[in-house]
């Protein structure tokens, strides 16, 4: 069973700077078309001071958040893990060269037939250098039991 004592529980701030070429790769490899997502002039020509970053590429990007044991003290086991849900709230577009700072807590961890499933819920709030919102994002992790 997950340790309830969790939500609550924030994770380090994570500083990631997006960097062009990376978007540039994220865009081909989920198949955008539109040429914002990898060439200068037509982001600039759009009215972008940059190359904008892919709606879900925020996601890749809490990905390089260091590795923690926070899911072993939980009592999470890794091979029981599914990826159940994600949401992103946008509140301003980022572009290439922004520095996001990735400021996430659980909020809440709960069950489901009759303990057979336990739901890990996330949010992260993020915000550029200038300190301004840019996204919100909800995950759930879903735990199977044993």
């Amino acid at each position: 069973m997950i340790d309830r004592n969790i939500i609550g529980m924030v994770f380090p701030p994570l500083r990631v700077t997006a960097e062009a070429g990376q978007l540039r790769f994220f865009a081909k490899a989920i198949g955008e078309t539109d040429p914002v997502y990898f060439d200068d002039a037509a982001a600039r020509d759009a009215g972008h001071p940059g190359l904008p970053v892919p709606p879900t590429f925020l996601f890749s990007m809490e990905l390089m958040q260091p590795p923690s044991d926070w899911r072993e003290k939980a009592g999470i086991e890794l091979p029981r893990v599914l990826h159940g849900e994600q949401s992103f709230t946008y509140h301003q577009v980022a572009h290439a060269g922004d520095t996001l700072l990735f400021e996430g807590r659980v909020t809440d961890v709960y069950d489901k037939k009759n303990g057979a499933l336990e739901f890990v819920v996330m949010h992260t709030r993020i915000t550029n250098q200038r300190n301004e919102h840019v996204a919100d994002v909800r995950k759930v992790l879903v735990h199977r039991s044993a």
